[in-house]
């Protein structure tokens, strides 16, 4: 069975590297229907899961993704798993009265074990002046909004959208201010994330992948954003395969349009023929 997974369509890294192209395609998933108990399914949430929304707080999940996900996770024997940059308390409050494994706040957090509240917390809390200094660049804006992780602190400006320069320069005052600070800066679709250095989600998923249920699994991750970028990098390592959402990222084996189609791709996992 071995054999004909790995025979899935892979992208030749070598044209691609020549080419400077991504994929335009995902490859159909035949090979990995019979074969759900051998791979670990790993999913971003925001872009890739679900639609963005102008608030963090206003994401849904649609109906009929929580039986695909509940069905995916028995299928898998639990090798199901989030990886997010949202926290496992954000993570619950979504999907709730549902709890999924979980890579959150970039590697910061992650739950191998359902029923566990946190297995490993990899990250400490940021320092209390710092993040007062960060916070501060809220005021300068209306519609900012402030997202408190406690290992790490998010700026929002979807609503603010003009303000993004003025957000990332006054986070550059801060940075040259404190030099020595284990700080770093990550960037995504209309978010500022400024967190501890040290973890990625990619630290994060190499930690979980060396626990049971995923052990030994080839491990598929679906992401959209630039903080997925580690993961993406570290998919041949591991035998994996990734694919981007909304834009045709380098690296990965196949790309999604549109949240709605990742949503599609994981339903039809589900279906025998």
């Amino acid at each position: 069975m071995k054999s004909e997974l790995a025979e899935m369509p892979m992208v030749d890294e070598r044209t691609m590297r020549e080419t400077n192209e991504a994929p335009d395609v995902v490859p159909v998933p035949q090979a990995l229907v019979p074969h759900l108990n051998e791979i670990a399914i790993l999913l971003d949430i925001d872009g890739t899961l679900l639609e963005l929304m102008p608030t963090p707080r206003e994401v849904w999940v649609p109906p009929g993704l929580s039986e695909t996900l509940n069905r995916l996770t028995e299928l898998t024997s639990g090798a199901l798993a989030m990886v997010s940059g949202r926290s496992l308390n954000d993570i619950d409050l979504i999907f709730a009265p549902d709890v999924f494994r979980a890579v959150a706040g970039h590697g910061a957090e992650m739950r191998v074990s359902i029923g566990n509240e946190s297995d490993d917390v990899h990250a400490p809390p940021m320092d209390k002046e710092l993040k007062r200094r960060l916070a501060a660049i809220a005021k300068l804006s209306p519609g900012i909004l402030l997202e408190d992780k406690g290992y790490s602190l998010a700026l929002h400006y979807r609503l603010a959208p003009h303000a993004e320069k003025a957000i990332y320069e006054a986070v550059s005052l801060i940075r040259a201010d404190l030099p020595n600070a284990p700080i770093e800066v990550l960037p995504g679709k209309f978010v500022c994330e400024i967190k501890h250095s040290g973890f990625t989600k990619a630290t994060g998923v190499r930690a979980l992948m060396t626990h049971e249920p995923f052990r030994g699994r080839r491990p598929i991750f679906i992401g959209d954003d630039v903080t997925d970028e580690t993961v993406f990098a570290i998919m041949p390592d591991m035998n994996g395969l990734s694919f981007s959402v909304g834009r045709r990222a380098m690296g990965v084996n196949g790309h999604f349009d549109a949240p709605s189609d990742v949503r599609a791709f994981l339903a039809r996992l589900l279906d025998p023929r």
